[in-house]
This record gives C-alpha cells, sequence and structure tokens, in this order.
C-alpha cells in the first residue's frame, strides 16, 4: 500500500514541529522543507525510521520549491517571518513565496494545500506584514481555489516569542509597557479630577495556543468535507496588553511596574530597536498593534473543527516558572 506524502515548508519551526509530529502520527511521509536541513535533523525523531525528512527549500526560490513538492499528496505552507531582514521581507515571504508554494503544487497536481496566514491580514492595512499576508491568500487561493487558509492570532506555548518576550523583559527590566491610543485622559470623580492613564487597556489579543493551532492545521488533511475554508482561530478569551502584562507578572512573580506609554513613545522606541539584529519591536509591529487582534466572526474557526479551545492559565504555569526569580 502507497503511503501518503506531505511536504511542510517551516517544518522546523515554532508550530511546524508540532504539526509534524501530528502528521506523522497520522501516518504521513513528512518532508520537512527547511532552510537548513542538518539543523532540523531532530525532527526524525517525530517518526518512525525513514518517515520524517528534512529537505532543502527556501520559499523564495522557486525551483527549489517545485523540487520539494514532487511528488507529494499535500503541502502545507508555515513559513512566516515578524520583521524584514535583508532580502527576507515580508513581500518576498509572505506573498511571492507562497505564490511559488501555490504555483509549484497546481503544477504538481496538487490540490491539497493548508496555508497559514493571520489574523489582521488585509489588503488596506497601514501594516506591511499584514498587507503581505492577505497578498499570499490572494496567491493561494488564485492558483488552487480549494487551498484551506489558517488564520492564528497571537500564537502561544513553550517556544513562542510572545510571553517569552514579556518573561524576559520582566526579569530584566523595571518596567512593562503598555502602548496605549486612548489613555493619559483627564476623567471627572466623585472627589474631584483624576487621570485615566491606560484607557482602555491598550491593543486586545485573543491568544490560541500551539497545539490547537497545529490540530487545525492537519485536520483538513485529514476530513477532506473541512478543507477548502477559511478558519480564523482564537483562544478561549480575549485579553488587554495591560491583562497580558498582569498575567506575565503574576506567572513570573517578578515585581516590575506595568507603566501606559503613548503609541508617539512606542514609535521612537521601535525606531531604535529596529537597529538590533532581532528587534524586539518595530515599527510595523506598533502599526499592527492599532487594529485588535481578535476573532470577529463570519468565518469559522476552532469549533467547526471539533477542537476545543485551550486557555492560557492552563498552559503558562509550565513554562513561565523559568523566569520566576
Amino acid at each position: 500500500m502507497n503511503r501518503r506524502v506531505v511536504t511542510v515548508f517551516g517544518g522546523s519551526g515554532f508550530i511546524g514541529r508540532q504539526v509534524v509530529r501530528r502528521l506523522a502520527a497520522d501516518g504521513w511521509i513528512v518532508r520537512a522543507a527547511v532552510r537548513d536541513p542538518v539543523a532540523a535533523a531532530f525532527l526524525k525523531t517525530m517518526g518512525d525510521p525513514a518517515q520524517v525528512n528534512p529537505v532543502m527549500a527556501d520559499i523564495t526560490d522557486p525551483a527549489g520549491v517545485a523540487a520539494a513538492v514532487a511528488g507529494a499528496d499535500a503541502v502545507v505552507n508555515l513559513v512566516g517571518i515578524l520583521f524584514e531582514k535583508g532580502r527576507a521581507g515580508f513581500d518576498a515571504v509572505h506573498a511571492r513565496g507562497a505564490a511559488h508554494v501555490a504555483e509549484a503544487a497546481k503544477a504538481a497536481g496538487i490540490t491539497r494545500l493548508v496555508h497559514m496566514s493571520a489574523l489582521g491580514a488585509d489588503r488596506n492595512s497601514p501594516s506591511a506584514y499584514a498587507r503581505s499576508k492577505a497578498a499570499g491568500e490572494e496567491a493561494v487561493l488564485a492558483a488552487i481555489p480549494g487551498a484551506t487558509i489558517i488564520r492564528p492570532s497571537v500564537v502561544f506555548g513553550p517556544d513562542d516569542d510572545f510571553f517569552n518576550r514579556f518573561g524576559r523583559l520582566a526579569r530584566l527590566s523595571p518596567v512593562l509597557p503598555v502602548f496605549t491610543g486612548d489613555g493619559f485622559r483627564p476623567i471627572h470623580t466623585e472627589t474631584g479630577y483624576d487621570v485615566d492613564w491606560f484607557g482602555s487597556g491598550g491593543p486586545t489579543f485573543q491568544p490560541v495556543y500551539v497545539g490547537n493551532v497545529a490540530d487545525a492545521i492537519v485536520r483538513p488533511l485529514a476530513v477532506p468535507a473541512l478543507a477548502g475554508r477559511i478558519y480564523e482561530l482564537g483562544g478561549p478569551r480575549r485579553y488587554t496588553l495591560k491583562e497580558i502584562m498582569e498575567l506575565v507578572l503574576r506567572e513570573t512573580g517578578q515585581t516590575c511596574r506595568i507603566v501606559p506609554l503613548p503609541f508617539a513613545v512606542g514609535r521612537i522606541q521601535a525606531a531604535l530597536l529596529s537597529l538590533l539584529p532581532t528587534p524586539p519591536l518595530t515599527a510595523d509591529q506598533l502599526l499592527l498593534m492599532r487594529v485588535d487582534n481578535v476573532v470577529r466572526g463570519g468565518k469559522p474557526g476552532l469549533a467547526e473543527l471539533g477542537i476545543g479551545a485551550t486557555s492560557c492559565e492552563s498552559i503558562l504555569p509550565g513554562y513561565m516558572r523559568r523566569y520566576q526569580p
């Protein structure tokens, strides 16, 4: 009996390794398309001998992408970047790279494609990240109209770049910043006047657990009736940035202060931090924060995929303790 082959672009990443493990457990032969197959050798232990195979492929190279999908039955594209560096820009990775994958899959006769985008993907967004994600979706659906699009909110888990970033900051800095667009307002109280420093608490997020996202990516490959739709994924609760910071302090036991900052100050910080090799904040990320990163309804989500949403509170204690005093 012939075994099914799936090519997973970005298989060694934060979400990718979770997807590879699940696909291997479902009996797929997994071809993990990565830029560094040697560094991705750890993926081989996620399946039986010769079941998981890292192969070299750069999503910006059409020829390499075509070679990686040749002979596959399905394709999953998880490649994404949070900031631009050199030739690895948003358009090159999220838009043209996604087009390379979809067009190669189409040329190979593959109709089962799962493409990971992001909540907030919008052609008209002021953020280059969000515009490139929307362009990637359009390119994928133009090549394979029956492709499945996955749009997660902020993804959390032991190796995330969200809660871990704030955990490191809480350990090293005396303050945790909350960018607000409606704070610093004078308000009238029963005893006189005061200042509403935080306003609505900054941008709102709906963090979704990495295990739930991986399940959502694999499920349409296992159940064809679930394929060909756009899914928006969010966790069971929404948090303002201020509530996120409070959650970080509670789980880490750190005692630094949460301070409000106007977005204007954030732009100055982002301009300086963007000079670092791995910037913790960029001007484009600040633009993204202007729009709440939450599921707005109208699209199917975890529930329609038969997946229960996992809460932050049930997962964070397991890995945020590393930042405790």
